[in-house]
């Protein structure tokens, strides 16, 4: 396999030092790996630090910015970082008014970030945690135990961002994320193998003429494999186990997400048939986001998130964000 890397070793050092070049209004920790606002901390501002394996980008550190993280923490290529890296970004942004950790629903996460929620209390700093499982494709997988932490990721920390940039008080963002992630469900689709820089080579075996229906942001395996499905069908299955799972009372923000791989031409395409399935179920769109937000390295494949908003998450949501992966308003 061909990669734009040096060594595997240094690829997560490596793609730091260049978005530190490219980002000037971050700081980046290169050694401790940790991204800070170069703002932070804010007076009276709750402070959000999010974190997971590398891989994904731009999450998470590519969320890092007014209006959104406060913070990010990167690990190893899809391995957890630990926690001391926690600590540090909580101590970096933590302005006496708290800081909310928002963790994806895997095993490493959960854990590091609970013993590092304990570390920080433990120098009296105010700590809230929320938990990311949106994945509706498997309860239990070979990383967590319930529902996989996805895309709805990325609308836990936009409208949270969004909370505490007005200076809401960390009960409320707490209280907002929460509602925001009851309200979400993803379901993802791969069309290849994603391949580590560690191995070098894919990390399963997809045959050519076929596809996995719920597949994981690592790779993990979904519900089945079938054979290769056009985008029309492929939409109606993602949208269709996710209505099965969420009956939306209110409009939805919809999530079209390039898991690394997949140009914006099939991506859009590919969003033309969800809204055509979404209509015919009578659902409501407020908002939508088509790109690649939440990837897996070189995976072909694509996943949907549905969140159902209120007034205030829809405005929420609205707010002016500026991070490197996402940004309007500013």
């Amino acid at each position: 396999m061909k990669m734009l890397i040096n060594v595997p070793e240094t690829v997560v050092a490596d793609a730091l030092r260049g978005m530190a070049a490219a980002h000037p209004e971050l700081a980046v920790d290169v050694e401790n790996r940790v991204i800070v606002r170069r703002d932070a901390p804010v007076a009276g501002k709750v402070g959000l630090v999010s974190g997971g394996g590398s891989g994904h980008e731009p999450l998470h550190g590519g969320f890092v910015g007014p209006g959104m993280l406060s913070a990010a923490c990167p690990g190893e290529v899809f391995t957890s970082p630990v926690p001391d890296q926690m600590v540090r970004a909580a101590a970096a942004v933590d302005s006496g008014a708290g800081v909310l950790f928002v963790v994806k629903n895997y095993t490493g996460d959960v854990l590091n970030f609970d013993m590092a929620a304990e570390l920080a209390e433990d120098e009296g700093i105010q700590v809230a945690k929320v938990l990311v499982d949106d994945d509706v494709a498997v309860t239990d997988s070979l990383y967590t135990a319930g529902r996989r932490g996805t895309g709805a990721t990325l609308f836990v920390e936009k409208i949270a961002g969004a909370a505490a940039e007005e200076g809401q008080p960390l009960e409320r963002v707490e209280a907002l994320a929460r509602q925001v992630n009851e309200n979400s469900r993803s379901f993802g689709v791969a069309l290849t193998a994603v391949t580590t820089p560690a191995k070098g080579s894919p990390t399963f075996d997809l045959p050519a003429g076929e596809l996995e229906l719920g597949i994981g942001i690592h790779g993990e395996p979904g519900r089945e494999r079938r054979p290769m499905m056009t985008s029309g069908e492929i939409a109606e299955a993602a949208v269709g186990a996710i209505l099965e799972d969420l009956t939306p009372r209110n409009p939805v923000l919809v999530l079209v997400n390039g898991m690394g791989a997949t140009p914006l031409l099939e991506l859009y395409g590919f969003n033309a048939e969800v809204q055509r399935v979404l209509g015919e179920r009578g659902v409501p769109v407020a908002r939508t986001l088509v790109g690649n937000y939440v990837t897996s390295l070189d995976m072909a494949g694509a996943s949907v998130t549905l969140c159902q908003v209120d007034e205030e998450t829809l405005r929420l949501w609205d707010a002016p964000v500026k991070t490197p992966g996402l940004r309007w308003g500013m």
